[in-house]
């Protein structure tokens, strides 16, 4: 890549720095991994609009910002009444809360009893059981390609850290809190989820990004998500970040034989946001569903690419990304469904649709299908549009209003999405923003 050496060596030093705060650590086999990812960032380097995966999303205001990277708890101090006034109420009686990407015991809450299930951050269970660990972490997800997650393994430390053992069923969400403070300094983290589920277990995990002040950061997430045998997981991320945050996260899926997962992204905040899934089908008999919402106004870049891998037979895919944009806002949806040879009897449907309320709002769009198995139903499409002037007219002629008459059909636009969200206080909440999106943008257009 033709990127200057300077935009990288900020990154190699903070490493560098990073390694003299770990007590020891860094003589430990795992920090090997550690070493061998921050060699491979620096041998690939950031992308740029030449590269075909990029080519929509200028990552230039990121790459050139000197974010200050915390490597300890000692940040900017956060009271009670300003956690609870960004977390979601009564979602779950399990939250593990992280401020500026460490672990904070004060405000996270841990009510699960069977010992078996182990809830935590992730920095202890580095140290406690560093062979569950070792077995998980860095597999499912391959930072050999993406630039950002051999950044995020680099500084791997803290996150949240889901074990759920064989035949066990948590029927109450986990909440994972992901906080960025009031520091006024451009800051970087590095969260890093490990979720792993057994045969024949059930779990639904939500992770929610949020922030106190709009202040400029930079959040590098990584998930990876390792699916047992015939097991059932739902897996929401939302993100509600700052007007001037940056966000760039990876979840990796891996599914075992007879697995189901479901997997939802709500894109909401970010100046610039990337927002990657991919999912591996390595087994039979899989169903994988991911669903996707994205709320823009202002300047915002929502940038949204998917990856399916079908590469057994007689597995199910069902993916559905919406987005709706305002003002001068711009959406990127990159979907990509791999049918490889041996994944006979696959059936795979993709559709990702658009609703623009700008005339300055743009939409780019790539569905994209390989097959390579000649006996499977797939199909894919895409659609970008206005609200639609027929329906506008009807509820037009009913008496109601121009104004309630788009809000209701944009509401039923998203909706699609938001009423497949199992967590109903989740529903609730998007409810509340998209009121609060319409509104805004009402006002903007009367000034």
């Amino acid at each position: 890549m033709n990127q200057s050496f300077e935009n990288i060596k900020q990154y190699i030093e903070q490493f560098e720095a990073f390694e003299k705060t770990l007590n020891g650590e860094s003589k430990t086999p795992f920090h090997e991994i550690r070493r061998g990812a921050i060699e491979q960032f620096s041998k690939l380097g950031f992308p740029t609009a030449k590269d075909e995966e990029w080519r929509f999303t200028n990552i230039q205001p990121i790459i050139k910002t000197k974010f200050k990277t915390h490597f300890n708890k000692k940040i900017e101090a956060v009271r009670k009444e300003q956690i609870e006034k960004v977390i979601i109420k009564g979602i779950a009686e399990t939250r593990l809360v992280f401020i500026n990407g460490y672990y904070s015991d004060e405000y996270s809450i841990n009510n699960i009893t069977n010992k078996d299930i182990k809830v935590g951050c992730l920095s202890e269970t580095l140290q406690n059981n560093f062979k569950l660990i070792r077995d998980n972490i860095a597999h499912i997800s391959k930072y050999d390609k993406n630039v950002f997650t051999s950044l995020n393994t680099s500084f791997i430390h803290d996150g949240a850290f889901i074990f759920v053992p064989d035949d066990t069923t948590i029927e109450e969400p986990i909440y994972i809190v992901y906080i960025s403070s009031e520091d006024q300094t451009p800051f970087i983290t590095h969260p890093r989820n490990l979720i792993i589920v057994g045969q024949h277990s059930k779990v639904s995990v939500v992770e929610h990004f949020v922030h106190l002040s709009d202040n400029i950061y930079f959040n590098n997430a990584v998930t990876e998500i390792a699916a047992g045998e015939n097991s059932i997981i739902e897996h929401t991320k939302l993100q509600s970040e700052s007007a001037k945050a940056y966000h760039i996260g990876t979840t990796y899926i891996h599914q075992s034989k007879g697995s189901k997962v479901t997997q939802n992204s709500i894109m909401i905040g970010g100046a610039i946001v990337r927002n990657n899934i991919i999912s591996i089908l390595e087994d039979e008999g899989i169903e994988c569903t991911l669903n996707g919402l994205s709320l823009a106004t202002g300047q915002q870049l929502i940038d949204n690419h998917t990856t399916i891998d079908h590469s057994k037979p007689h597995c199910a895919s069902h993916e559905l990304y919406k987005a709706i944009l305002d003002g001068k806002s711009k959406g990127v949806f990159n979907g990509k469904i791999y049918v490889r040879k041996d994944a006979q009897k696959t059936d795979a449907k993709q559709t990702n649709k658009t609703l623009l309320l700008s005339d300055e709002a743009a939409m780019d769009t790539k569905p994209q299908l390989e097959i390579f198995a000649d006996d499977v139903k797939c199909t894919h499409g895409a659609a970008i549009g206005y609200i639609d002037a027929d329906a506008l007219f009807y509820l037009r002629s009913r008496g109601i209003s121009e104004e309630i008459a788009r809000d209701l059909l944009t509401y039923a636009f998203a909706d699609d999405i938001i009423e497949k969200l199992c967590c109903e206080q989740i529903r609730e909440y998007l409810h509340r923003i998209l009121h609060s999106r319409l509104k805004q943008g009402r006002e903007l257009e009367k000034l």
